[in-house]
């Protein structure tokens, strides 16, 4: 198939989206329509007229997360720890960090590690496209620019999407939307709109093979970590498990932080997580002697604690800890501390 390009342009007027993608799909064109409006901007991929996917940059990784979510069960490997790790390796934490096409670098390495399979990414580009090119259609003004040479980097391929069939899905959802406004009388100057979102169609994509020899260069990621916890509170041991998934963690329990080196010369843990206040030998103590032994040098060591004090955390840097995680913690807050060192 021939592309016929159509240069880079830049334009600052009134947004004919329609007209705009009908124009690259005719064409059969290859490369990256990036639209701003200022605050946002959408991203939109084509192959040979066809689209491969289409990003919009406002709540980018929550919409992700949430389509995963909907999905579940067409992803049942797919956990929340797991999720989580994916926004803490893709996912900017401000401008100057970011990551080109980092959604879709995430969905690479989901499929790389084999969360899930190329014909469910393509699934999921498809729903994501619906929504992006929604939003999309609705645009009235702001500028654009197209970049031949931006087609997502010789990352893999999932699908080639028909636009004509998005768009159309997508034009029936915006026109019932305007229907059920205008049928929907105002209360307080507002319109109550209902809850229903209409029926998704079948699904519009032709799955492609990855190419392997891309994927090699995302992260990898262990099939399984040992986390050791030392804590003299079997409650707090049994939560600690509760909370780390059993399909991604191994945890060694120890309650006894006089046995502790021991066990954990044994385990030869990812990580350790390691009790501040425990009758015989405190967590201080304990994390210090680790760090003497030549195999826990680079370890990371997590102090876990009540404490909050300056004091508490001036000791836990003294005794070279890797983190200090507050009790009490969320399963959320354990799993970002742990990903943080061992992701």
């Amino acid at each position: 198939m021939s592309t016929t390009p159509i240069g880079s342009y830049r334009l600052f007027q009134k947004l004919h989206p329609l007209s705009l993608l009908a124009q690259l799909t005719s064409r059969r064109t290859t490369g990256c329509l990036s639209v701003f409006t200022g605050t946002v901007s959408w991203s939109i991929y084509l192959e040979d007229g066809k689209l491969t996917y289409a990003s919009y940059s406002d709540k980018l990784f929550e919409r992700l997360d949430s389509h995963l979510r909907r999905l579940n069960q067409h992803f049942p490997s797919l956990d929340n720890a797991t999720r989580v790790q994916m926004r803490l390796m893709f996912e900017a934490k401000n401008e100057n960090q970011s990551i080109p096409y980092a959604d879709y670098q995430a969905i690479c390495w989901l499929v790389d590690q084999e969360y899930i399979t190329p014909p469910q990414a393509a699934m999921l580009i498809d729903e994501l496209a619906k929504e992006v090119l929604e939003s999309f259609l609705s645009l009235k003004e702001g500028n654009y620019e197209f970049n031949p040479d931006n087609s997502l980097n010789e990352l893999p391929k999932f699908c080639h999407l028909d636009l004509r069939l998005i768009v159309e899905y997508c034009q029936k959802r915006l026109r019932n939307r305007q229907n059920i406004q205008s049928s929907i009388p105002s209360v307080g100057g507002s319109q109550v709109l209902p809850g229903t979102v209409p029926k998704l169609p079948k699904s519009n994509f032709i799955p492609i093979e990855p190419r392997n020899n891309i994927t090699a260069q995302l992260p990898v990621r262990k099939s399984l970590y040992t986390i050791a916890c030392i804590d003299d509170s079997q409650t707090v041991l049994n939560s600690i498990k509760h909370f780390l998934d059993d399909s991604t963690f191994s945890v060694v329990m120890i309650n006894d932080p006089v046995k502790a080196l021991m066990q954990i010369m044994r385990s030869k843990p990812d990580l350790i997580l390691l009790d501040v206040e425990m009758p015989s030998l405190d967590g201080y103590e304990l994390c210090s002697l680790l760090r003497r032994h030549s195999a826990f040098k680079h370890t990371p060591i997590i102090m876990v604690t009540g404490r909050t004090g300056f004091i508490d955390k001036a000791k836990a840097k003294i005794v070279r800890s890797s983190g200090y995680l507050t009790k009490p913690f969320t399963q959320s807050d354990l799993l970002k501390m742990v990903f943080k060192h061992v992701g």
